[in-house]
C-alpha cells in the first residue's frame, strides 16, 4: 500500500536535528519515524509529510524531499510550503493547514495514496480535510489530547482567553472531534489511553469509548538496534566522557530524559530527592536535557514554560545545597541516549518518568531495554505497561511516594532490571507495531467507500469549552 504519515509540525530529517529537544518535537516524532521506518521494511510506499520552512535559523528543512539512509527505496520525506517561510510554532499552523492539504493532492495529481494515518491534532485535521476533498480514508492517533491539557491549565488559570490565545485550545478541541469522528480508525497505546483520555465531556459526542470497531489497541516499540544491553562503538566514547565528570561513577543514579515540560513533573522529582537524605545518600541525580549543559548559562535560551521549569530546579537544588549531587548531560543522539543509559545501568541505577500524566511513555520501554529499573507514574500508559510488576509505578503528585519508589528501585535494581529488559524485549518492537497498523489498515482500504459526507467543518467550539469550564469550576 501507499501510506502517508500526516505530521503538519514536525522536525523530520535525516540527522534528527532537534529531536525530543523543542517542544513541537517530542516523542511522537520518534514515534512517526520509527512506525514509518518498521512499515517500509514491510514493503509499503510511505511518505511523511511535513512542512517546508525556509528559515535560516531552520536549514536542515528547507528541501522539498529527503529521506533516512537504508530507506531511500519506500520512505520518504516530503515538505510543503505553507504558512510562509519562517518556522511557526504548532498552535498557529491552524490557518494554513488546508493550503498544505491542497499542495499535497496537486502533488499526488491522480496517483492518490491509498490511506493516510494522521498524528497530533494537527496531523488529524489535514487528514480529515483530505478524506472531505478527495476520499481518502485515514486513521487518528492522538499521542495526547486537549482536554487534558486543558483540565489540568484552567484549574491554575482563570482567564480562558489568555489560555485560548497562547495555546488555541478552541481550535485543538475541535479539530481532535473532527478527527475522532471521521477517522475510520483511532489507534492508542494503552487501554488506559482510550478509556481516560477518549471518555472526556469534550469528546463524548464525537468518539464512543466503548466501540470496538473504532478503537485498536497498538502499543509503540523499541528500536532494539538502538536500545538494547549490547555494548556499541558509541559506548567506548561515552563511558569515556562520563568517567571524566567528577564523582559521577561513584555510586547509581536517577536518571531522567525529558523535556523541560510541566507536565513531566520534573520538579516533582527533584523536590522529592531533595527531601529524601537516605535517597541523595543512596545515589546521584541524573538529568538528560538536550540543549542544557549549564543550566545557569543556559537558561536565557530557553522558551518561557522550560524557563520557568529550569528555573524552578534550580531553585531547589540551590536552596538544598545539593549542587555536588545534581548532574546535567546533554545527549545529543538515540545512539548517545543508548551509551548513557547502559553506562548507568551497570553502577545499578534507576529511570524516573515522574508525569502527573503519560498517554503511554516511550522513554521507559526504551532505557527498560538497556537495563534501568523503570520507577514510572501510575497516572496513564506505564500502569499498563508494567502491571506485571517489572516496573514500580509511584504517586507523581506525592514527594514521598516518588522517594519511596525510587529506593525500592535501586533496592531491588538486580532482580527489576532483568525482568523489565525481559518484558519490553518480548513484547514491544516496532514490527510488532507495524505488523497490527498494517493489519487495520488493510481491512480499511479493502472496505472503504471513496463518497463520504462530512457534516462539520469549523475549527471552533469556543462556547462549548467556556460552558464546561464553568460547569467544572464552578
Amino acid at each position: 500500500m501507499h501510506i502517508v504519515f500526516m505530521n503538519p509540525q514536525g522536525n523530520f530529517d535525516p540527522q534528527d536535528s532537534y529531536l525530543t529537544e523543542h517542544p513541537d518535537f517530542g516523542g511522537q516524532l520518534v514515534y512517526v519515524k520509527e512506525l514509518a521506518q518498521a512499515m517500509s521494511k514491510r514493503g509499503h510506499k510511505i511518505d511523511i509529510v511535513t512542512r517546508k520552512i525556509q528559515d535560516n535559523s531552520w536549514p536542515e528543512f528547507s528541501s522539498d524531499q529527503d529521506g533516512y539512509p537504508g530507506f531511500e527505496e519506500n520512505l520518504r520525506i516530503l515538505r510543503f510550503s505553507f504558512g510562509g517561510d519562517e518556522f511557526l510554532k504548532k498552535e498557529e499552523l491552524w490557518p494554513h493547514i488546508p493550503d498544505l492539504v491542497n499542495k499535497m493532492l496537486q502533488f499526488y495529481g491522480k496517483n492518490k495514496p491509498d490511506f493516510i494515518t494522521s498524528h497530533y491534532a494537527d496531523g488529524g485535521y489535514a487528514a480529515k480535510l483530505a478524506l472531505e476533498l478527495a476520499g481518502i480514508p485515514f486513521s487518528f492517533t492522538g499521542h495526547s489530547l486537549g482536554a487534558q491539557k486543558l483540565d489540568k491549565l484552567a484549574f491554575l488559570n482563570s482567564s480562558w482567553s489568555s489560555l485560548n490565545e497562547q495555546f488555541k485550545f478552541s481550535k485543538r478541541i475541535a479539530a481532535e472531534r473532527n478527527s475522532m469522528k471521521y477517522a475510520a480508525k483511532v489507534f492508542v497505546s494503552t487501554e488506559q489511553e482510550r478509556v481516560d483520555q477518549y471518555s472526556h465531556p469534550l469528546y463524548q459526542k464525537a468518539v464512543d469509548t466503548v466501540d470496538d470497531q473504532k478503537f485498536e489497541v497498538i502499543p509503540p516499540g523499541v528500536n532494539e538496534t538502538i536500545f538494547n544491553q549490547r555494548v556499541s562503538a558509541t559506548d567506548t566514547g561515552q563511558t569515556s566522557k562520563l568517567d571524566a565528570i567528577p564523582g559521577l561513577n561513584k555510586k547509581p543514579a536517577i536518571l531522567v530524559s525529558s523535556r523541560l515540560d510541566k507536565k513531566k513533573n520534573i520538579e516533582g522529582l527533584v523536590k522529592a530527592y531533595s527531601e529524601s537524605s537516605t535517597l541523595r545518600n543512596a545515589a546521584s541525580l541524573v538529568l538528560c536535557v538536550r540543549g542544557i549543559d549549564d543550566p545557569k548559562r543556559d537558561i536565557f535560551n530557553l522558551e518561557k514554560e522550560e524557563k520557568e521549569v529550569l528555573g524552578n530546579i534550580i531553585d531547589t537544588i540551590d536552596s538544598s545545597n545539593m549542587a555536588s549531587q545534581v548532574y546535567f548531560l546533554n545527549i545529543s543522539s538515540q545512539f548517545e541516549l543508548a551509551a548513557t543509559y547502559r553506562y548507568f545501568a551497570r553502577l545499578g541505577s534507576v529511570f524516573a518518568l515522574t508525569s502527573v500524566y503519560e498517554p503511554f511513555g516511550l522513554a521507559p520501554i526504551e532505557a527498560a531495554a538497556t537495563g534501568l529499573v523503570p520507577v514510572v507514574t501510575k497516572n496513564g500508559g506505564p500502569a499498563d505497561i508494567f502491571s506485571n510488576g517489572s516496573g514500580i509505578l509511584i504517586d507523581p503528585t506525592c514527594s514521598k511516594s516518588i522517594a519511596n519508589g525510587l529506593m525500592e528501585g535501586l533496592n531491588k535494581h538486580s532482580e527489576l532490571s532483568s525482568a523489565a529488559a525481559k518484558h519490553v524485549n518480548e513484547n514491544f518492537s516496532w514490527d510488532k507495531t507495524a505488523a497490527a497498523y498494517i493489519t487495520a489498515i488493510d481491512k480499511i482500504v479493502s472496505k472503504h467507500i471513496k463518497s463520504v459526507t462530512i457534516k462539520e467543518s469549523a475549527l471552533d467550539c469556543d462556547e462549548e469549552i467556556k460552558t464546561y469550564l464553568t460547569k467544572r469550576f464552578a
